[in-house]
């Protein structure tokens, strides 16, 4: 069985509080885009064993340590799940603030209650999302949603962006989100982000912000660079998404990107 997993961009991210668990509450809107990882699983001889083989991008850590085993285990904890072998073809890259491995534990526990017909409704299944990782919850309903907790609070919202360009810059540079968080001063915002998302575009440059792009842009100065050419080449919004360090710009034209921003990698997404 072959699932696709895709990418999200943040539409501005507050971060509220820090929480006597060491994690932080927020608030922000997810968007999905597409831009998508490959999944394929097939079912091996074996002990209820995962084997876990990667392409594309590179990621971090070791197998044992990727939320798709993690995914697995947890669903073995209760159920007898056979063996599989799983291939997952990494394009979205990681330390981004693109949601790609969290996309790829929330679509492969899809993947795997409908391949051994688990019968696991969508509220279980954001459940067991929500052990594995704060953005896995959202990937599960996969739909445009104000996100608050520490990402596990899912909220949707009637947000439909396909009547514009939306552009999404990769400048190649890896943020780690922990430390991200680490230079992020938490304060509460007066206005709730759903009602500020659902206010016309044009208006989003002056009210709507995600507080990684100030501690952020300090280390990578490119990135406020790249923000500003996208309002130079006429966005209606532009931004970092997540703790970066991809950015991204709504446009009501076409551009070239590869004209634009010719030493980074760019995709259209909508």
């Amino acid at each position: 069985m072959i699932s696709f997993p895709n990418a999200k961009i943040n539409i501005g991210l507050n971060v509220l509080e820090k929480r006597n668990d060491g994690y932080h509450n927020i608030e922000s809107v997810f968007y999905p885009i597409h831009w998508c990882d490959a999944l394929e699983a097939i079912r091996t001889e074996g002990n209820g064993d995962l084997k876990l083989s990667t392409f594309g991008n590179p990621i971090a850590g070791t197998a044992e340590n990727n939320l798709c085993t993690k995914a697995y285990n947890l669903l073995k904890s209760k159920y007898k799940l056979p063996s599989l072998n799983l291939w997952l073809l990494k394009r979205i890259p990681m330390g981004a603030g693109l949601g790609g491995g969290s996309s790829d534990a929330a679509f492969f526990l899809k993947l795997l209650n409908e391949l051994f017909k688990l019968d696991l409704s969508i509220e279980e299944l954001k459940i067991y999302a929500s052990q594995i990782g704060s953005d896995c919850t959202f990937f599960i309903q996969n739909k445009p949603a104000v996100v608050s907790g520490v990402g596990n609070i899912i909220t949707p919202i009637e947000l439909d962006l396909s009547k514009y360009s939306t552009y999404l810059v990769y400048p190649q540079i890896h943020v780690d989100t922990k430390s991200a968080y680490s230079l992020v001063t938490p304060h509460k915002k007066p206005d709730s982000l759903h009602g500020l998302a659902l206010s016309p575009i044009h208006t989003w440059k002056e009210k709507i912000i995600n507080n990684f792009e100030e501690p952020v842009f300090k280390m990578h100065p490119q990135l406020a660079e790249i923000k500003n050419r996208l309002y130079n080449e006429g966005a209606l919004y532009a931004s970092m998404t997540g703790s970066g360090s991809a950015l991204y710009g709504i446009f009501e034209k076409n551009i070239h990107p590869e004209i634009v921003f010719p030493s980074y990698k760019t995709w259209k997404t909508s």
